[in-house]
């Protein structure tokens, strides 16, 4: 029977200071990312990360924010000066004090219901309060710390896997918006021609990781939408100035609402994606690094309390976002500086009329960028188990993560992909736990003499583990005489 694992000291110690779960990995390696207030060690690590990859880190996840960001702003539920000036701030803010390419993203959930339902500002607001309340609730009282002790690590990783499957999906859909090669459908800006070459040119550089790909795509992008604009005459409606932010304050039905309609089914995906997973992730990708719980939901919760009240689209983080501006070569909180000045500048200077130049930014690039960017998400699901030496457990462990990742694609749900993993892992720990043991468990891998036929121990007989590799390079025939062991050759004189 397998013993109840408790916190050690020093876990016991990390909650009651600042809540970091520390692995024991994570333990033994130097923290890579220096304290915010440690200013020449940050200065440092930025002068050495002062490539022009690191810039094109920095809009690793632009093939998620474009698509909402400009499907809000027509349908007027969000402001998009005031989500780009806020987005842009965050972005600055969270570079700052967590030190790496922590990202800020839009709240997916909500904005997919706020499009299907055609939200207010109002009704958009309160869905953003009523989901970063709560959440800033979980962090601040430690209660979403111990809910996260419980959760094993095949859940998290087949969290991030199904996750990685979702947005490939969404790329795919923002590719096949002109998937045309040719005819007269095709457009010469964004089309199938476009996408292909784009997507070839990411995998030809993946291994370089100097070349800067994502801003070579992105710059692209920008001149295809300026030429579109101008062939148009659409830039007269562009308007250069100072541009400002306005107050919403949602009623007591529009609050109620968005909450509802949205809030709710958004909560455990920030919870699970944005904290939990992000957590997880960013210990994967910075190796020493262990982020706090309730600095990340504290995070969340500001962006919200205070950028919603502004009109601003809801925000939170995302281990999707992390991980595309990790493919894409963001190493430092510096990609985020550059992002978010770029935002904030964009957005006073230019404001609400940016949209008519945004909306011709081709597609194409924008779902080659997200497909790719949740490729590096679901690289993470490789290291799924703490015991790969223990076939049996590893065995269990990943079908507890496929059985969480399927779950999710399938009900297109974070909170019941995580509810079926954390099942399929509780039944597993109480047959572990209650059931027999290894050594009462007959195992056998399965042999075949023909390369099509496999068999079975006969009854009774009393079967022994026997690995593939001892197998691997010759007949059964000829590797039965190297098996020490009378009960060895016995099993596999059963079988023949």
């Amino acid at each position: 029977m397998s013993p109840i694992l408790l916190p050690t000291r020093q876990q016991v110690s990390a909650f009651l200071n600042n809540d970091r779960w520390t692995s024991s990995q994570a333990a033994d390696l130097p923290n890579p990312v220096p304290p915010c207030w440690d200013f020449k060690g940050r200065a440092k690590r930025m002068r050495d990360h002062l490539t022009l990859r690191e810039f094109s880190g920095a809009l690793g996840d632009i093939g998620t924010l474009v698509p909402i960001l400009i499907s809000l702003t027509i349908q007027g539920s969000a402001s998009l000066t005031s989500s780009l000036f806020f987005g842009g701030l965050w972005n600055i803010l969270t570079g700052f004090f967590y030190g790496i390419p922590m990202c800020v993203q839009p709240m997916k959930s909500i904005a997919a219901i706020a499009l299907t339902n055609k939200f207010t500002p109002g009704e958009l607001a309160g869905a953003g309060l009523g989901v970063s309340a709560i959440v800033f609730f979980l962090g601040i009282s430690r209660l979403l710390w111990l809910v996260t002790r419980f959760v094993p690590i095949p859940v998290v990783k087949g969290l991030q896997l199904g996750t990685c499957f979702q947005l490939c999906k969404k790329g795919i859909a923002l590719i096949k918006t002109n998937a045309s090669f040719w005819g007269d459908s095709v457009v010469w800006s964004d089309n199938l021609w476009w996408a292909c070459s784009s997507f070839l040119l990411v995998l030809f550089v993946y291994e370089r990781r100097r070349v800067p790909v994502a801003l070579l795509i992105f710059i692209l992008g920008v001149v295809f939408a300026l030429a579109q604009t101008g062939s148009h005459q659409q830039f007269d409606r562009v308007h250069p100035g100072a541009h400002f932010v306005h107050v919403v304050v949602p009623s007591s039905e529009e609050f109620r609402t968005g909450f509802l309609s949205a809030g709710l089914g958004q909560l455990p995906l920030t919870l699970l994606n944005s904290v939990v997973a992000l957590a997880a992730l960013s210990r994967d990708l910075f190796p020493g690094y262990d982020p706090s719980l309730t600095h990340i939901t504290t995070s969340i919760g500001i962006m919200n309390l205070v950028g919603c009240f502004f009109g601003s689209m809801p925000f939170c983080h995302g281990s999707g976002g992390l991980a595309g501006q990790y493919f894409f070569g963001a190493r430092t909180e510096l990609s985020l500086y550059f992002l978010g000045a770029i935002k904030m500048a964009v957005g006073i200077v230019f404001g609400e009329s940016l949209l008519v130049v945004l909306k011709w930014f081709p597609s194409s690039f924008l779902g080659v960028m997200l497909f790719m960017a949740s490729i590096e998400l679901g690289l993470v699901a490789r290291n799924f188990t703490l015991h790969p030496q223990d076939e049996r457990r590893r065995r269990q462990d990943f079908i507890v993560l496929l059985c969480t990742a399927a779950a999710l694609v399938g009900f297109s749900h974070d909170g019941l992909g995580f509810l079926v993993g954390m099942a399929a892992g509780l039944v597993f720990w109480i047959l572990r736990r209650y059931g027999p043991s290894d050594e009462q468990i007959p195992v056998l891998a399965p042999l075949s003499t023909d390369g099509d036929r496999h068999h079975s121990p006969p009854a009774g007989s009393k079967s022994v583990t026997i690995h593939d590799s001892r197998l691997a390079d010759s007949s059964v025939a000829s590797d039965s005489s190297l098996l020490k062991g009378n009960k060895a050759r016995a099993a596999i004189e059963g079988c023949v």
